[in-house]
């Protein structure tokens, strides 16, 4: 059956560092004649067998580079790409300087082709990062509570911890908040995720092996989600504990100074909490989702222009959230629950909720003007994100709807098993 590509609208520019160029080096070998026996010039062909498979195959590519040269800024061309990429994110991770782009995961044509399965009994990991105040909460309560499951997920209420094992063995299929915790930090984002959730995995399983991953997060209209962080950071939040690590260390107190003094910034006005330019509350989804690395993490003398560092980060963003295996969208609940399941093969046992009446929205409503756009000026990356996520997101629904024989009668019973399962916390194993 032929398959059917999606194409991703993205200019060619705003890649421009993202990638770099692969080199290829070619070894000639000058012949050269001799009267040895026979017996030698076998030895010496099982010798150079030998080398070109452990230069090939084995030997560190810091040991094993066939020049010292160093890589530049220019080195960082692309090759774009003409399909989504999806599983395994990009190889470019938390230091661009020693990475190598290597095979970028499956494509999008590969995970939505008939013949793909999630398949949790082998070493497919799904990796939620989670964005504050996206409606992040709600969609990982889903992913442990009400996904059709052979072996569901385990869940203790009291201690917000769900096991969620594969159905043949004690490893987790899922990386998340309430699975395994923040084990990458507390909302780790992109550039701490991919550094980071390998190796923990090697650490807690007591095993190195090969897996899949397919990365997953959900967007929000950007205004909103702005103000609603904002109310929560006024009641008293302030996530404290992340970590925000980078090339291999957290962010120096010089690199990201605090906003306010005390513990909490409880009471903030809006006026003080747009003011301060360390604020990363602004374009909050567009840092989260880039590969910091590019402009130096959080030391801003790396790339002192303001405008190339928006534009390396907004298009870092894209290529990131283009290449993830699912995104969703909180203004899209139901569009968003038909995509996750079409395309992993899972089924929710709830339909997803459109909550349309928020604090966010309050606020929002009895805005002055001038700080409504005093609050997109500071939130103008996220808002081209988002816009291109939508894009994106309508992309995709529409051509997994377009291969879906069953879509009208799938797209009405969304959260209605054939089973007629129901889940609750209730319902889930009672606490130790």
């Amino acid at each position: 059956m032929a398959k059917n590509n999606v194409e991703v609208q993205v200019f060619e520019t705003d890649f421009a560092v993202l990638l770099r160029e692969s080199v290829t080096y070619e070894i000639k070998m000058e012949p050269k004649s001799s009267s040895k026996l026979v017996s030698v010039v076998l030895i010496c062909i099982i010798l150079a067998v030998s080398g070109i498979v452990y230069f090939g195959y084995f030997c560190p590519d810091q040991v094993c580079a066939l020049t010292t040269k160093e890589t530049g800024w220019a080195d960082w061309t692309p090759k774009i790409p003409s399909q989504d990429n999806l599983g395994k994110p990009l190889a470019i991770h938390s230091d661009p300087v020693s990475a190598k782009i290597s095979s970028p995961g499956l494509s999008y044509d590969d995970v939505l082709n008939e013949n793909f399965q999630f398949d949790m009994k082998a070493h497919d990991v799904m990796v939620f990062l989670h964005i504050q105040k996206t409606g992040g909460t709600s969609f990982g309560r889903h992913l442990v509570q009400d996904l059709d499951l052979e072996r569901p997920c385990t869940c203790h209420r009291k201690r917000k911890r769900c096991y969620c094992f594969r159905p043949n063995r004690n490893e987790v299929w899922l990386f998340s908040r309430y699975s395994t915790g923040w084990k990458c930090g507390l909302h780790a984002d992109w550039t701490e995720l991919t550094s980071c959730v390998d190796s923990v995995l090697d650490r807690n399983e007591g095993d190195s092996v090969k897996r899949r991953y397919f990365y997953i997060t959900l967007l929000r209209e950007p205004v909103s989600r702005y103000l609603s962080e904002f109310r929560h950071v006024q009641r008293g939040a302030t996530w404290r504990n992340s970590r925000h690590i980078c090339g291999g260390r957290p962010a120096t107190h010089a690199e990201l100074p605090p906003c306010y003094a005390g513990s909490t910034w409880k009471g903030v006005t809006l006026e003080e909490f747009t003011a301060c330019p360390y604020n990363l509350a602004n374009n909050r989804q567009t840092r989260m989702l880039a590969d910091l690395s590019l402009v130096g993490c959080y030391n801003r003398s790396y790339m002192p222009s303001e405008a190339e560092r928006s534009r390396v980060l907004l298009a870092s963003a894209k290529r990131n959230l283009a290449a993830m295996a699912f995104f969703g969208l909180t203004e899209h609940q139901r569009i968003s629950q038909y995509v996750f399941e079409e395309t992993f093969g899972l089924r929710f046992a709830v339909p997803f909720e459109q909550h349309n009446t928020t604090l966010s929205g309050a606020t929002r409503s009895s805005l002055d003007p001038v700080w409504l756009e005093r609050v997109k000026s500071l939130n103008a990356l996220d808002i081209e994100l988002y816009d291109f996520a939508r894009r994106l997101m309508y992309e995709r629904f529409n051509h997994l709807k377009a291969r879906d024989a069953q879509f009208d009668e799938h797209y009405s019973h969304l959260g209605i098993l054939p089973s007629g399962r129901d889940f609750s916390w209730d319902f889930l194993e009672n606490d130790e």
